[in-house]
């Protein structure tokens, strides 16, 4: 071994000598994304002095906009208080409305894209009535909409538990896409997420599911930008990308197959919303620009070797990629300490987080390697590795 060889721990225990990468792999200019629209999801950095399970977020507002900001310089959007922000997973709404409003303030001043996830969260005891559901969508989305940014209607827990089949989908949505002030994402967040969301649009068939998002979209072509489907599922997205009505936009949410998807065959083609271009964000724009000039494979070769790492980071149980994500925006020098809101670091083990250590730093994510490198060697330690 040499001096700079790391021990890390492999899943069965045992440990094995990885050697760092010395030298950061660069990415060039900056600035808009032509081809396609590009969101990162973005996370939320905790406050380590106040954050604790079962107590209300404590966010860092200082370095939860400076992480924004690094994602509008590289010509990225920001998806806005969705769930890789962990909302519903240790971001209540009232925290959720108040990182809505700050980073659309900051949005603004810097000129970036933003759009902010709008929910039924506020709702802590389950919905008697689809009225209680429609009333709290409105409430959230009146915030996203007087903050001044677009609207995604996310997947709602309280309209899961409490929708008796299609047509309750149909009512709730159709009334929100009345009344919205302009063009929604709407999004289908699949269960692999979040169990409390098996058989939404009324089925746990997904064929009959996606007939009933689709008579939606149909239903209101105006008032749908576009689709955020994350169901890790490629043929699916697929499908359902061909049958939209026209002017209506796919955004990618899968985070196992969003090369391929972005890319495009020659019947079309998905933008992007995804939660691992939150880590990926330098690599992911650099591609989308060589993806401008016409280029598949150079984009293909930038993209496809980060495939391993979000694979990785959203393995099963899947809803708890959010600790990688924060894990690496630590390693990478976008924050000083690895707490979560909620105490969410210790949703992935030891040896997960070695992995994907060794994942980043293959492909150069690392903007500092040596940083990155000590930081694991820190974590290691207080694991008595």
């Amino acid at each position: 071994m040499t001096a700079r060889t790391i021990l890390l721990p492999d899943a069965q225990g045992e440990l094995y000598a990885y050697e760092p990468r010395t030298a950061p792999v660069t990415y060039g200019a900056e600035g808009a994304l032509r081809s396609r629209i590009v969101y990162s999801a973005a996370h939320v950095v905790a406050d380590p002095y106040r954050s604790a399970p079962d107590a209300p977020a404590a966010v860092d507002w200082d370095a939860t906009l400076a992480f924004r900001r690094h994602l509008w310089s590289h010509g990225l959007g920001v998806a806005e208080a969705m769930d890789t922000a962990q909302r519903g997973m240790g971001l209540d709404w009232a925290g959720a409305a108040e990182l809505i409003r700050r980073s659309s303030a900051e949005a603004r001043s810097v000129g970036g894209l933003i759009a902010c996830g709008v929910g039924t969260d506020q709702l802590t005891a389950p919905a008697a009535t689809l009225t209680e559901v429609i009333k709290a969508y409105e409430e959230q989305l009146a915030v996203v909409e007087e903050a001044g940014s677009q609207a995604i209607l996310m997947a709602s827990r309280a309209l899961a538990a409490l929708a008796q089949g299609p047509q309750d989908y149909l009512e709730v949505y159709g009334h929100l896409l009345r009344q919205s002030a302009e063009p929604v994402i709407l999004h289908w967040l699949g269960p692999m997420f979040d169990p409390a969301l098996t058989g939404y649009w009324g089925s746990e068939d997904l064929d009959e599911a996606t007939d009933t998002f689709l008579e939606v979209i149909s239903a209101h072509p105006d008032k749908v930008d576009g689709i955020k489907i994350s169901l890790l599922d490629a043929e699916r997205e697929i499908d359902v990308r061909r049958r939209l009505p026209k002017g209506v936009r796919c955004y990618t949410g899968d985070d196992f197959n969003y090369p391929e998807l972005i890319a495009g065959d020659e019947q079309g083609f998905s933008h992007a919303l995804l939660g691992i271009f939150d880590p990926l964000a330098p690599v992911a724009a650099e591609a989308v620009r060589t993806l401008d000039t016409g280029d598949r494979d150079g984009f293909r070769a930038l993209l496809d070797p980060t495939v391993e790492l979000s694979r990785h980071l959203f393995g099963t149980p899947t809803r708890y990629y959010k600790t990688g994500v924060v894990f690496l925006a630590w390693l990478s020098g976008h924050q000083s300490h690895f707490t979560m809101v909620g105490g969410l670091q210790s949703a992935r083990s030891l040896p997960h987080l070695a992995r994907a250590y060794e994942l980043a730093d293959r492909i150069g994510l690392f903007p500092d390697p040596a940083l990155a490198e000590s930081r694991v060697r820190d974590l290691l330690s207080v694991y008595g590795v």
